[in-house]
């Protein structure tokens, strides 16, 4: 019964927390992002425990690198 429960519930949460902290790794400027709060940026500065992102033309946040909760998808400008 443990290890149904294993595979159908901790090994996914713990294989997509593996994902995140990876993604949250290698953040790099221009990424696109969403943070847990909802606010879409782009990331102008990485910083060891925090990232600067541009949510408007002269707005700039810092947030810590955890609020980070995904890189947002970007269609290409031709693709519709």
């Amino acid at each position: 019964m443990f290890g149904i429960f294993y595979f159908l519930v901790f090994r996914p949460q713990s294989q997509a927390r593996k994902q995140h902290e990876v993604m949250l790794k290698d953040l790099k400027k221009n990424d696109e992002v969403v943070t847990t709060g909802g606010i879409i940026g782009t990331v102008v500065n990485v910083k060891p425990d925090a990232v600067t992102i541009r949510v408007d033309e002269n707005v700039r946040l810092d947030v810590e690198r955890s609020a980070i909760a995904r890189l947002r998808k970007v269609e290409p400008a031709g693709k519709a």
